[in-house]
């Protein structure tokens, strides 16, 4: 079937796959219930990682001026995140819903049809495709529309529908504790940004706008409620009174909302043409601001690898591959979100821990492992037997020739950095790029050649010791990962320069 991918949800996670797929040639139509966005921002930043698939796609500028700091935190203890060559704790002070202008923009700029107002209520798989059932408001009332497309990704939230309609199971551990979040309006709040430890709980303050404070209110013995709305004001108010002795009742809130430590995560990615992604596929504490982030790079994996698949020019068990490589991901923030609820939420019995950790955090190994892991600096993905530290990993943002390599990216097709030219094999210029020149600082030593998937990770390193164009893998070989990656060779040759260098580096 060659209808359109189907997404629900228009938050950033759908709106960036919606943008991906765009690029990769797919036909996309994002559905979303509300009829305008909400304009709330639960996440307030990205992580250095996200920054960079931002930055990949030449969005990052679209946010404005943005401030980074390398100061972070686990479980509340300090954390210096500049312990890794160019890791950061992330941007802060981007609200979601500038996260979601700027992603909408783009998605629509490129082509992306978004149904406002729809809601899916139903979905049948079909052999060759998936159709929906909406309920979309109308003349007189509720009407019924229907949708078919290739495939359906949800993109829904926490509570997706598309989750339970297409049966995906959701295991993991239950709420045990509700917590408050509100962005209070005319009230001189001390900063928290960390967060801050009292009697009774965790507090948390930043301010957003002049005028505007974001507070998290976590307090002890707090059980969570199933199935009730979102709390009052004054309930806020009444929590940050008893934890800090400081009163907000006199001000009042934009926005007020309520979180748990709940922590879920899919089995599967993937059921034949539905596909899932973001907070659809995984629900955890919001330690470490790491949900959004993580959903993007779902997004980011997926696209181009779903777009081949919907063009017929997908390699066997490409598509496959995005849940081998996300779950394991998804897997391992959701253990360090519930370790720093532990180290963070509980009582007084939890300080010998907490002291004995914050001396390990004074190690630099163990500040270089911590730091990775919730930057996602450490993500590395499975793509061959080489031993080069670089391979599965993400290619940082190095000069080569007249352009860089966010630049090279941006067309989101995959990329060879050959500084010499002379590497490329015949039968590949429809889908790889290559670049060519000399390279800038940052560029790995005693490397000759990389090979880039559209998403910015390495899939292939030839160095100053291996063979032959064709051998660079030490074993693999360039064909083959242009082949595992990129699917068999076609009519054309291409050797040397790319011819695309004026519209990359542009």
């Amino acid at each position: 079937m060659t209808g359109p991918v189907l997404i629900a949800g228009a938050g950033p996670v759908g709106l960036m796959l919606a943008g991906e797929l765009r690029l990769g040639g797919a036909e996309v139509v994002v559905i979303e219930r509300r009829e305008r966005p909400s304009g709330e921002s639960r996440g307030l930043g990205f992580t250095a990682r996200t920054a960079e698939v931002f930055a990949q796609r030449g969005l990052l500028d679209a946010f404005g001026p943005v401030e980074t700091n390398r100061q972070g935190h686990f479980g509340g203890i300090p954390m210096d995140f500049g312990v890794l060559p160019g890791a950061y704790f992330g941007v802060r002070g981007v609200p979601q819903d500038r996260t979601e202008r700027v992603l909408e923009d783009w998605a629509r700029g490129l082509g992306a049809q978004i149904l406002r107002g729809h809601e899916l209520v139903d979905l049948a798989e079909q052999p060759d495709g998936v159709r929906v059932g909406l309920t979309a408001p109308g003349g007189h009332g509720e009407q019924r529309v229907e949708l078919t497309g290739s495939y359906l990704v949800a993109c829904d939230g926490g509570r997706s529908t598309v989750r339970a309609l297409a049966g995906f199971d959701f295991p993991g551990t239950d709420a045990t504790r509700e917590m408050y979040l509100a962005d209070v309006v005319g009230a001189s709040i001390r900063p928290r940004f960390i967060g801050e430890r009292v009697a009774g709980g965790m507090v948390m303050s930043a301010p957003l706008t002049d005028g505007v404070d974001r507070i998290i209110v976590c307090e002890q013995g707090t059980a969570h409620r199933p199935g009730r709305r979102e709390p009052e004001f004054a309930e806020v108010a009444d929590a940050w009174a008893r934890l800090t002795g400081e009163s907000l009742h006199g001000a009042r809130a934009s926005w007020v909302s309520a979180f748990t430590d709940a922590t879920r995560l899919v089995t599967e990615y993937r059921r034949g043409r539905v596909l899932i992604a973001g907070d659809a596929a995984h629900v955890h504490l919001p330690a470490g601001g790491q949900g959004l982030s993580l959903g993007v790079q779902d997004a980011a994996n997926l696209g181009w690898k779903l777009a081949a698949a919907v063009a017929g020019r997908a390699p066997a068990g490409l598509l496959d591959s995005y849940h081998s490589e996300r779950r394991p991901v998804a897997e391992r923030v959701l253990r360090n979100t519930r370790a720093q609820g532990l180290l963070y939420l509980s009582g007084a019995e939890i300080e010998p821990l907490r002291a004995v950790f914050g001396e390990l955090m004074e190690l630099p190994e163990v500040g270089r492992r911590l730091s990775g892991m919730v930057s996602g600096f450490d993500v590395r993905y499975d793509v061959g037997s080489d031993d080069h530290p670089l391979l599965g990993a993400r290619m940082p943002d190095v000069a080569v020739g007249s352009t860089t390599v966010a630049a090279a990216l941006r067309p989101a097709r995959g990329v060879l950095l050959d500084p010499a030219g002379t590497t490329m094999p015949t039968g590949w210029a429809d889908r790889v790029d290559v670049v060519t020149g000399t390279p800038g600082a940052g560029w790995p030593a005693d490397t000759t050649a990389i090979l880039l998937r559209p998403d910015g990770y390495v899939a292939w390193t030839r160095g100053t010791a291996d063979g032959g164009p064709a051998h660079g893998e030490r074993g693999r070989g360039l064909v083959e990962a242009l082949r595992r990656w990129f699917g068999p060779p076609r009519g054309g040759a291409q050797h040397g320069p790319a011819r695309r260098h004026a519209a990359l580096a542009g």
